[in-house]
């Protein structure tokens, strides 16, 4: 479901880029392309899709995010603890200290001088 979930959310994100990119901030835009006066939709009209393509777009992502947090995979641990946790409990104890043969017996070379 997850996965699912995720291509929506690219798909959208791929549509919303491409509908702002054809929008032009002073009104112009696709709007301006079809400068025809026997044209289906107005320059008013297009303009109003596009915006209203936005806010639909960007509402549908918002939903989609929010589906995908609730769909994430989530595995339970044994215990209720973290990862860290877990691998601090497992080694409690303190690493032992290297012994240096400081009590070695003292050989013929040694007392030789």
């Amino acid at each position: 479901m997850y996965t699912f979930v995720s291509v929506l959310i690219l798909i959208v994100c791929v549509l919303l880029v491409l509908i702002v990119l054809v929008q032009n901030s002073k009104g112009g835009g696709l709007a301006s392309n079809f400068s025809s006066s026997n044209q289906i939709m107005g320059v008013k009209k297009t303009t109003d899709f596009l915006e209203k393509a936005t806010w639909t777009l960007a509402g549908s992502l918002l939903c989609l995010c929010l589906v995908a947090a609730m769909t994430i995979d989530r595995e339970e641990v044994k215990e209720d603890k973290s990862a860290i946790e877990q691998q601090l409990q497992g080694e409690e104890k303190a690493p032992e200290m290297p012994a240096f043969p400081t009590d070695a017996p003292a050989t013929e070379k040694d007392t030789a001088k």
